[in-house]
C-alpha cells in the first residue's frame, strides 16, 4: 500500500482499501499481495503511483463537516471559447450544483470572441449556481488594465484570466478553490477534498494542491509533467545535490509569527527545488488556498499558472503550510504535442515561469548545459516509464516520448524577464472595478440579463 509522505503533507485516499484485499496468483498458486508486488517493481513511484482499485468505493470525504467552509468558498472555473457547452464543462458545473450547501460564488472567467459571449451567458444562466461571469478579454477590461499600467492585449491568456478572478473571489469568500473545466471525470467531492486540509485548525494549512492518476485509453498521460517538469527538476537537483524525499535537501523551515513555515525561512537554494518536487502532479489545475494567499498570487500572464502559484505558495505558506490531496483518477481533454497551441507551446510558457520561480528561490541554472542535462534526465525517466507501463500492461512508445523531450528542450532558455502579474495587494485596481469592466452588459444595458447572479 502506498502511504509515502513528501516534504509537504500528503493526504492519501485510503477509502478504496477499506474491507478490500487484492490478490494475484503466485508461482505456487497462492495469493500474493499486489501492494507488495507494486512496491517492489514500480520504477516511477514519484510520478505514477499504483494502488489497488476497489469496486464502488465511498466517494465522500470522511470525518469532516465542511458545510461552513463551503459556504465561505469561492470557486473559480476558467474557460476558453472551446468550453462552451462542452461535455466536460457541463459535467463540472452540474457537479458543482450538487454541492450542499452551495458555495459563496462561482466565478467563471471566460476568454471568447464578442459574438460568443452572449451564448456563454445564456448557457451559464441555466445552472442553479451563484455564477459570476467575467468576460476577461472584453474591451472594457483591456482599457481598464491599460489605464492601470497592467498587462493587456492578445498576449495574455489563462493566467491573467484567473488572476482577474482571484481579487473578486478573495473579496467574496474566506477560501478560494480553482479548477479547470476540462475534466470529464470531475466530481463535486473534489471541492470538499481540497478544502479539507484548510479546515484542520490545528495544522495551519494555507495552500492545497490536488494530484491524481493520468491513465487513459491504456496509456500514460500527464505528458508535460512527466516529460518536461520532472526531468527538468531532476537535472537541476543533480546540479545542487538537492533531493525531493522526506528530509532531503534544504531546510524544513522555521515557524513564522503565525506558526507557518514560509519560503523566507528556508536556508538554502535547494529548498525551492525540494518544494517543487514534493508535488506529485505539480501541473494539476486543481488547488485551494486562503483568501489571504489568493491576494498574494503573482500569476503568469498566459500558461504556467500552476507553477507560478507554487512559487508564491512556497514564499508565503512554505512546507508546513502546504498540503496535497489525492483526487483519484482524472480523465481530461487532451492537446496535440506540436505547435504554439499544443504542449510544445505550453512548455515555453511553463518553462519561463518555472525558471523564473527557481531563480527567485536562489537557483542559478547553467543554461548553456541545461538542455543536454534535461535530455539525459528525461531519457532515464523514459526507461522508468517504459518499465512501469509494461508492469501494468499499458501501451508505451519510448520513441514518441523521446521525440517530445527534444521538442520541450527548446523551452530551456534563460527567462528574459519575470512576466508575472503583481499581487492583488499591490495593484492600483479594485476587485469591484474588475467586476464592472468584465461584465459590461450590466453597465450599458445593451444585453438582456439572463440571471440575477450574472
Amino acid at each position: 500500500m502506498e502511504y509515502v509522505q513528501e516534504r509537504i503533507a500528503t493526504l492519501h485516499d485510503f477509502r478504496a482499501l477499506r474491507g478490500h484485499h487484492t490478490e494475484t496468483a503466485g508461482e505456487d498458486g497462492g495469493g500474493a499481495d499486489i501492494d507488495t508486488a507494486t512496491d517492489a517493481v514500480t520504477a516511477t513511484g514519484e510520478d505514477e503511483r499504483q494502488r489497488p482499485v476497489a469496486a464502488a468505493p465511498d466517494t465522500t470525504t470522511p470525518a469532516f463537516d465542511l458545510g461552513a467552509h463551503i459556504r465561505e468558498t469561492a470557486v473559480i472555473v476558467p474557460m476558453a471559447g472551446r468550453e462552451h457547452e462542452s461535455p466536460a464543462a457541463e459535467r463540472v458545473l452540474a457537479e458543482l450544483e450538487s454541492l450542499s450547501p452551495a458555495p459563496a460564488a462561482v466565478f467563471v472567467p471566460v476568454r471568447t470572441a464578442p459574438d460568443r459571449i452572449d451564448a456563454f451567458r445564456e448557457w451559464l444562466s441555466g445552472f442553479s449556481l451563484p455564477i459570476r461571469l467575467l468576460w476577461c478579454n472584453a474591451p472594457t477590461v483591456e482599457e481598464r488594465l491599460a489605464d492601470a499600467g497592467l498587462p493587456h492585449g492578445p498576449e495574455t491568456g489563462k493566467g491573467r484570466d484567473v488572476w482577474l478572478a482571484l481579487g473578486p473571489a478573495a473579496e467574496a469568500a474566506d477560501y478560494v478553490v480553482v479548477h479547470d473545466a476540462d475534466a470529464r471525470s470531475y466530481e463535486a467531492d473534489h471541492v470538499r477534498r481540497l478544502l479539507a486540509p484548510l479546515s484542520m485548525a490545528d495544522q495551519n494549512f494555507e495552500f492545497v494542491k490536488g494530484y491524481y492518476a493520468r491513465i487513459e485509453d491504456e496509456k500514460l498521460y500527464g505528458r508535460l509533467f512527466r516529460l518536461f517538469y520532472r526531468p527538468l527538476l531532476r537535472a537541476l537537483e543533480a546540479d545542487t545535490g538537492g533531493g525531493s524525499g522526506a528530509g532531503a535537501g534544504g531546510s524544513s523551515g522555521a515557524s513564522s509569527g503565525a506558526g507557518v513555515a514560509t519560503g523566507h525561512d528556508q536556508e538554502t537554494d535547494t529548498a525551492i527545488l525540494s518544494y517543487l518536487t514534493a508535488f506529485r502532479y505539480a501541473l494539476a489545475g486543481e488547488f485551494a488556498m486562503t483568501a489571504a494567499l489568493a491576494r498574494r498570487i503573482r500569476a503568469p500572464q498566459s500558461w504556467g499558472l500552476e507553477v507560478g502559484v507554487l512559487g508564491d505558495a512556497f514564499e508565503h505558506a512554505g512546507f508546513a503550510g502546504s498540503a496535497q490531496v489525492d483526487l483519484g483518477h482524472h480523465v481530461h481533454d487532451h492537446r496535440a504535442v506540436a505547435g504554439d497551441t499544443g504542449l510544445e507551446g505550453m512548455s515555453r510558457e511553463v518553462g519561463a515561469t518555472l525558471l523564473a520561480v527557481l531563480e527567485s528561490g536562489g537557483v542559478e541554472p547553467n543554461y548553456e548545459t541545461l538542455p543536454e542535462r534535461y535530455l539525459a534526465a528525461g531519457d532515464e525517466l523514459v526507461e522508468q516509464y517504459r518499465a512501469d507501463a509494461a508492469f501494468n500492461g499499458l501501451e508505451y512508445d519510448p520513441a514518441s516520448e523521446r521525440a517530445q523531450l527534444e521538442r520541450y528542450a527548446g523551452a530551456l532558455s534563460e527567462p528574459k524577464e519575470d512576466r508575472r502579474l503583481p499581487r492583488w495587494t499591490d495593484v492600483p485596481l479594485s476587485p469591484a472595478a474588475v467586476l464592472e469592466s468584465a461584465r459590461p452588459w450590466r453597465v450599458d444595458g445593451t444585453c438582456p440579463e439572463p440571471s440575477a447572479d450574472d
